[in-house]
């Protein structure tokens, strides 16, 4: 039985929103699919779509929210790892038994349609590691 069925995205810190966007544009030689405010992330979010992957860039609304701290702190550059599984409270369940420390002992409603939750960097090798789950 799969427990995480594929990398989801990988989620990219930037300090302007417009300005990565157009980076990534000329990079991938597509334009974002979606730009959505996550208030309770005090963060904007914007995705693009190449193949199968995902790339979501984020940028903070506040110097205090997690990506605000993330960068003031490290610079910009690869924030997270997201896995898309089925069954995220069960995910989350196996995950803290197996030893791994969560950030979010719930799932929580993230940016494009996703329950989402994170298992902090101390117990994954210094990746932050998002699961996703899709809501139907």
């Amino acid at each position: 039985m799969n427990h995480i069925n594929k990398i989801e995205h990988i989620g990219i810190a930037v300090k302007d929103i417009e300005k990565a966007n157009t980076l990534y544009e000329q990079l991938l030689g597509v334009a974002p699919y979606k730009e959505e405010t996550v208030e309770s992330e005090a963060v904007i979010t914007s995705f693009f779509k190449v193949g199968e992957n995902k790339i979501e860039l984020l940028a903070s609304t506040s110097e205090d929210g997690p990506i605000g701290k993330f960068i003031a702190k490290k610079g910009e550059g690869i924030h997270h790892i997201a896995f898309d599984v089925d069954d995220i409270e069960k995910e989350l369940e196996r995950l803290e038994k197996e030893g791994f420390q969560l950030i979010n002992k719930t799932p929580k409603k993230g940016a494009d349609n996703k329950l989402v939750a994170f298992v902090h960097p101390k117990t994954t090798n210094g990746v932050l590691v998002e699961l996703c789950q899709e809501i139907n």
